[in-house]
């Protein structure tokens, strides 16, 4: 009798955690498990702002996925494009360009999430995000070409338009983002004797009345006053009317010369959800409390992509898409599967969150943790603490830990890696959101490999 197969979609914290409990839980003979990711690594991402500052190296946030002694997971090179949940066939683009079929008996939606984009002229052409591992060294560089070209000119209209950064999105990605940069670039400036620091100008913009809302209005106060005191502007109730190659207009008709553009104004659901044709919620798959999609067989979401009910906090509440509920929420999709394989009955998905964490670079941080609420150095130990102790290998929080000592003691260091290409990168070149099926192209192609059967 053939194994049952599993298909987990997705390495973030809820892919990567669902595939590591099943591997704990059930005996090779008992299931096939195959994990679908471009990369064969778990990205930590509440980190990528310090990767972007230069704090950490890349290799410190994108933790293998090869180093679990049990590991057995097939690998899958690629990212899901197209799901047929009547024929239980998954379509993949590997990283080569070629489409997989790959059929399942239960399948793991964890695909996360990718940058929310508005109709706004010029966004996507000229916007970088925060997003992937390769954004985030893009934008260091990037930033420090801005510096090192305004050194260079002697133009002084463009030597403004270099200077000038503008990060969107007044949440934890674009607070973080602001802080960390504008640090890096304050104390390079040092090194650039032919600038002077007042000509450096940082801008974060949301459309939202408060900064982090959820972190409660005295936390939130503290936090724009730690901005503002390091001369970063912040304009709330605003946002980018239009964007362009060396300026951007905002909607309150202020007019910016600006070659950077930092886009973190929040996140949607994969467009993998759109193929399968299910109920949303918000963009999110709707799915039960023990996170399985109502009609459909043998199909699970999880993560950013499922609405899952927040049974901790109440009827028709629902988690937020954040790394702490995604983490747990991966576990215990993979305990359901094993019960579902076994003939076992499904438990729901129970979690009263712990609270937040903000890290502002240096000493600067406000924190929540159960409640209580946190600033400066109490603050900056309990993020770091909890950002450092969730990562899943030691040699992860080795390579963390080392980074952050090493900064401590040496200070920043502003050497572009060379990611940069001399074509200016977009969002769709970081997210290929561009890549998915309509569900009528996937039923098309399910039914045509039905032919050839």
């Amino acid at each position: 009798m053939a194994r049952p197969r599993i298909l987990v979609v997705g390495a973030g914290f809820a892919g990567v955690e669902c595939v590591r409990r099943l591997e704990r839980r059930l005996t090779p003979g008992e299931a096939e498990i195959s994990l679908v990711t471009p990369f064969s690594y778990q990205l930590y991402l509440p980190l990528l702002p310090q990767v972007a500052a230069g704090v950490l190296t890349p290799q410190s946030v994108a933790v293998s996925l090869r180093r679990s002694a049990k590991h057995r997971t097939r690998i899958i090179p690629g990212g899901a494009i197209g799901v047929d949940p009547k024929a239980k066939i998954c379509v993949i683009r590997k990283i080569t360009g070629e489409t997989l079929d790959q059929p399942y008996d239960y399948i793991v939606l964890a695909p996360g999430s990718v940058t929310r984009t508005f109709d706004i002229p010029g966004l996507v052409e000229n916007a970088r995000g925060m997003k992937t591992l390769a954004e985030a060294a893009y934008i260091r560089d990037h930033v420090i070409a801005q510096l090192d070209l305004a050194d260079a000119s002697d133009d002084e209209d463009e030597r403004a338009s270099r200077l000038r950064f503008v990060v969107v999105g007044g949440g934890y990605a674009g607070t973080e983002t602001a802080a960390c940069l504008q640090r890096i670039t304050m104390n390079a400036i040092k090194r650039y004797p032919r600038l002077d620091p007042r000509q450096i100008k940082w801008h974060l913009i949301d459309i939202a009345p408060k900064l982090m809302p959820e972190l409660g209005d005295k936390l939130g106060k503290v936090a724009l006053g730690i901005l503002r005191k390091r001369a970063i502007e912040v304009s709330l109730g605003v946002s980018i009317a239009e964007a362009g190659a060396d300026k951007v207009t905002f909607t309150d008709g202020r007019v910016l010369p600006c070659r950077t553009l930092i886009w973190t104004a929040g996140v949607a659901a994969s467009p993998l959800v759109g193929t399968l044709e299910a109920e949303t919620e918000r963009g999110r798959l709707l799915v039960t409390p023990e996170m399985t999609v109502p009609g459909l067989d043998g199909v699970f979401a999880l993560g950013d992509a499922a609405a899952v009910p927040d049974l901790a906090k109440g009827e028709g509440a629902f988690c937020p898409p954040t790394a702490q509920h995604a983490m747990r929420q991966g576990p215990k999709a993979a305990d359901n599967i094993v019960s579902a394989l076994r003939g076992e009955p499904l438990r729901p998905y129970v979690h009263k969150d712990l609270g937040l964490v903000v890290d502002l670079g240096g000493r600067d941080a406000v924190s929540k943790p159960l409640g209580i609420e946190l600033r400066g150095l109490p603050a900056q130990a309990v993020a770091r603490g909890y950002h450092w102790s969730a990562l899943r290998t030691n040699v992860a929080k080795t390579r963390v830990l080392t980074n952050w000592m090493l900064n401590a003691v040496a200070g920043d260091d502003f050497v572009r890696t060379g990611f940069q290409a001399q074509k200016p990168a977009t969002l769709k070149d970081f997210e290929y959101t561009d890549a998915y099926l309509t569900p009528e192209q996937v039923r098309s192609h399910t039914a045509s490999l039905t032919v050839r059967g």
